[in-house]
C-alpha cells in the first residue's frame, strides 16, 4: 500500500469517526432536550389552574439501583374540557419496575372504582386527577398500598402521536368493534375488523377505547394493558431507539410528568433490560362489590386489605415463561413478551362470573 493510499484511508476513517461522534452528540443532545421538556411548569403545565392542596408530592427515591419504582400512567379525554379544565382520567394504570428481578408489572384500575379521594371525600377514582397529580398519586398509593413516586399524564392526541411515531403496531384485534357518536362529529368513531392488522395512532386509539360489549370496562382495561405491552416492546427495537429524538419530539407537547431527565435515563435503562412479568385488573373480580351512589352504579371494594395483599402477591411472584393474558381473571397473568402481547386475544379467553355481573352495573358510566 503506497503512501497516498494510506493517507486516503486514514482520512476516510477520520471522517467516519467524526461523523459518528457528531451524530452521537446530536442524538444525546436532542434526546436530553426533549426529555427535559416533558416536565411542564408554569403556563405550560396542564395543572396550572389547579388550586394548591395540602397533599404533598411523594418524594421520588434516590436511585440506588435496587428499589422498585411505581409510575402512575393517566390518559384523559380532553375533547369537551374547557380551557384550563382538567378532565377526569379515561385510563389509569400503574407500571411497577423492579430493577433486581428486571421485571415490569402493569395494573389497570377500573375508572368507576368508588374510593376516598385524598382530601376530597369519596368519589370515582378517575376524578382524582382533577385535583392535581399529587392528589392522584396519593389516592392510588393509598388504594394499592405501594408508594407511587412518579406520574405520566397525556391525552388522546399524545397516544395517537406515540403510536404513529413508533411506526404503528402489528396487533391481533380479537373481534369486530363498532361504535359511532354524533356528539363527537364522528371524529372518534370506532370501526375495526377482527384479525391481525397494522394499527396506526387513530385505529389504535379506537382499539383501546372500545368498551361497548358485555364486559364493558373490564375487557377494555385488559386490551389497554396488552396493547401498551406491545408498544413497549416496539420501543425497544433498534429502529425506535435510533428514532428516539423524533419520537420524543412528536409526543412532547402532549405529555406532562414529574420525572426528571436523570430519572428518565435511569428508568429507561431498567425498562430496556426488563421483561413483562404480569398484568392485572384492579380491583380483581373476587373483590368487586356492586354499589350505588346517588342512583348511579359504581364499583365498590369488598376489602381494601385484601386488595393490597393481592397487589403485593402479584409483585412478589417470580417471572415465568410467557402466557397469554386473560380477560377478567382473578389471578395474575405473567411474562408477556412482544409476540404474545401483540397477538393478545382477551375476548377469546375465559372470564369469571363476578366480572360479568359487575360490568353490567358499570356500563352506564360516561364514555
Amino acid at each position: 500500500m503506497n503512501v497516498k493510499t494510506k493517507r486516503t484511508l486514514l482520512w476516510t476513517v477520520a471522517i467516519i469517526v467524526v461523523a459518528v461522534i457528531g451524530y452521537a452528540i446530536y442524538y444525546f443532545t436532542a434526546v436530553f432536550n426533549q426529555i427535559d421538556g416533558l416536565q411542564k411548569t408554569g403556563a405550560a403545565s396542564p395543572f396550572k389552574n389547579v388550586q394548591p392542596t395540602n397533599v404533598a408530592a411523594t418524594q421520588p427515591p434516590v436511585w440506588e439501583g435496587t428499589e422498585p419504582v411505581n409510575i402512575l400512567l393517566m390518559g384523559v379525554d380532553s375533547r369537551s374540557a374547557d380551557d384550563g379544565e382538567i378532565p377526569r382520567s379515561d385510563t389509569m394504570l400503574v407500571a411497577s419496575l423492579d430493577p433486581v428481578k428486571k421485571t415490569i408489572h402493569l395494573f389497570s384500575i377500573l375508572r368507576d372504582t368508588y374510593i376516598p379521594i385524598s382530601g376530597y371525600g369519596e368519589n370515582r377514582i378517575n376524578s382524582a386527577i382533577t385535583h392535581g397529580p399529587n392528589t392522584a398519586m396519593k389516592t392510588v398509593s393509598d388504594l394499592l398500598g405501594i408508594p407511587i413516586q412518579y406520574y405520566v399524564y397525556t391525552d388522546f392526541q399524545g397516544f395517537i402521536k406515540l403510536v404513529d411515531a413508533v411506526g404503528g403496531i402489528d396487533f391481533d384485534v380479537e373481534k369486530d368493534m363498532h361504535y359511532t357518536s354524533a356528539a363527537d362529529k364522528h371524529e372518534y368513531d370506532i370501526d375495526l375488523k377482527a384479525g391481525m392488522q397494522h394499527l396506526d395512532g387513530k385505529t389504535a386509539l379506537q382499539y383501546v377505547r372500545f368498551r361497548h360489549d358485555a364486559m364493558s370496562d373490564f375487557s377494555r382495561t385488559e386490551r389497554q394493558r396488552a396493547f401498551l405491552t406491545a408498544v413497549g416492546e416496539k420501543m425497544k427495537s433498534t429502529t425506535s431507539i435510533m428514532n428516539l429524538p423524533t419520537i420524543l419530539e412528536q409526543v412532547n407537547p402532549y405529555i406532562d410528568t414529574n420525572l426528571s431527565t436523570d430519572d428518565l435515563w435511569k428508568l429507561a435503562s431498567v425498562a430496556y433490560d426488563s421483561k413483562m412479568n404480569g398484568s392485572d385488573q384492579l380491583p380483581p373480580d373476587d373483590l368487586l362489590a356492586e354499589k350505588k351512589v346517588g342512583g348511579a352504579d359504581v364499583i365498590g371494594i369488598k376489602s381494601s386489605e385484601e386488595l393490597q395483599k393481592y397487589v403485593q402477591d402479584a409483585l412478589n411472584k417470580s417471572a415465568v415463561e410467557p402466557t397469554p393474558v386473560s380477560t377478567g381473571s382473578t389471578k395474575s397473568t405473567t411474562g408477556t413478551d412482544s409476540s404474545s402481547s401483540s397477538s393478545a386475544n382477551p375476548e377469546r379467553t375465559g372470564s369469571s362470573s363476578s366480572s360479568s355481573s359487575t360490568s353490567n352495573s358499570s356500563s352506564s358510566s360516561v364514555q
